[in-house]
């Protein structure tokens, strides 16, 4: 089905259902393709292709909501499923505050190319696909004795989404991406210390094919010999890659239904300081070949360039149309786009060179964060740091405190910034943060 059938069927679909009785109507189509292999032991272990695509229509009947989806693209069959929708959407309970947004707030059009779909997707071939898998395995396969199992896998995928909505918008979008990791386990005594790396990216010249396996290795062999320390409260530094797992409770907390459910602690805190005035954040769905990079979101929104955080002061929540309507306050997106953090001047082993004693966090296991109140507790790998040098790999550790106070205590940010996610994380390093061990 080409783009023009598809907005075709699209509009046909939500003239459909206006006829029959909804007031507002949204209906978009998507199309996805994936493909991965996955190796291990010089055999492929997992081969899997998937194709992908269904209508979904978002309805307003009588006040009251629904949203339902079909992979049926048949309008014979699609009359009746829209039929049966608006059918079953009047036995809902009415809410007042589900409309669609206000049309002055969609994307409206001749936005620039954020190039994020790889033209020849469909062009590598699966072998080519499977030679890296097995690629990126052979770095470590058989290259070490202490190894005890090794697996790597390809990955890619592109989606294509179209919508349009009975108040006015019109709207397509399409992105693409390739992935290689590589997991490697080792013998450690009594313990099996593994490890991972990965790489991704939008387009696939642009996707870094070697090294993987021989780091995810290198990674592994530096945990043997892991244990836990003395118990205390020293600086932390989490790497790159590991903040999001720290600061995605905070971006939780910005969301408009944790505020207007007050399960969020940061209620009622916009315009105020509330973290360290060394963490500015902006969100930017406009750079070029970003992984979060949009120009409207799901709803149709069009997006904007904005701080989430200013110097510690908290300017901007995470608000869609009907959580807007709910707080009284003007929509935003209920969703981040690209995260771009404040970074400062030193990279991850320059960092380190600066604490006396304290601990590299590179990996979380398990734990959680309490929503309302900002506590959380989480288990950790990592290594000791003393006299600004890694001295010993720890494990089985807890890291316990409040995100509120974590995110004021920032020490420094480092200069590595994680370009394989739409939150562009540098390492950071905290200070006075409590651990648990022996």
């Amino acid at each position: 089905m080409t783009k023009q059938e598809k907005y075709n069927l699209a509009k046909w679909a939500m003239n459909h259902a206006l006829e029959n009785g909804a007031q507002q109507v949204s209906v978009s189509i998507s199309n996805n393709r994936s493909s991965s292999v996955d190796v291990r032991n010089e055999k492929i272990d997992n081969l899997e292709q998937a194709i992908q695509s269904n209508l979904t229509i978002r309805l307003f009947v009588d006040k009251k909501y629904s949203v339902h989806s079909t992979n049926r693209m048949k309008k014979e069959d699609l009359a009746r499923f829209i039929k049966e929708a608006i059918k079953g959407t009047r036995f809902l309970s009415e809410d007042e505050f589900r409309t669609l947004p206000d049309p002055e707030l969609y994307y409206k059009g001749n936005g620039v190319d954020l190039k994020t779909l790889d033209a020849g997707f469909d062009r590598h071939d699966p072998q080519q696909k499977i030679d890296l898998a097995f690629q990126t395995e052979k770095e470590v396969f058989g290259k070490d004795d202490r190894i005890i199992s090794v697996s790597a896998s390809y990955y890619d995928g592109l989606s294509e989404r179209l919508m349009v909505t009975s108040n006015g918008f019109e709207g397509d979008t399409s992105n693409s991406y390739y992935g290689l990791n590589a997991q490697v386990s080792v013998k450690g005594g009594d313990a099996r210390p593994e490890s991972y790396w990965s790489e991704s990216a939008i387009f696939y010249d642009k996707l870094e094919k070697k090294g993987i396996g021989k780091k995810a290795l290198e990674r592994a062999l530096k945990k043997i010999g892991q244990d836990k320390i003395a118990s205390g409260e020293m600086p932390v530094i989490v790497e790159n890659r590991q903040v999001s797992r720290l600061f995605s409770p905070v971006i939780s907390a910005l969301n408009g239904s944790a505020i207007q459910q007050k399960n969020s602690f940061l209620v009622d805190k916009k315009g105020e300081k509330v973290f360290s005035e060394k963490l500015t954040i902006t969100d930017d769905p406009f750079i070029v070949s970003g992984r979060g990079s949009r120009l409207f979101d799901s709803e149709g929104l069009a997006t904007k360039k904005r701080t989430v955080f200013g110097n510690g002061v908290l300017q901007n929540y995470y608000i869609d149309t009907y959580y807007g309507k709910k707080l009284n306050m003007e929509p935003t997106s209920g969703s981040t786009t690209n995260l771009v953090f404040e970074t400062g001047d030193k990279n991850l082993e320059e960092l380190i060179a600066t604490v006396n004693r304290g601990i590299l966090v590179t990996g979380f296991n398990g734990g959680n964060c309490n929503g309302t109140t900002g506590d959380f507790s989480y288990g950790i790998d990592g290594f000791l740091i003393e006299n600004g040098e890694l001295v010993q790999p720890v494990s089985e550790m807890n890291i316990t405190g409040n995100m509120k106070e974590l995110w004021a205590n920032i020490g420094e940010f480092g200069n590595d910034v994680n370009e394989s996610s739409s939150w562009l994380t540098p390492s950071v390093l905290f200070e006075g943060v409590d651990f648990s061990g022996m």
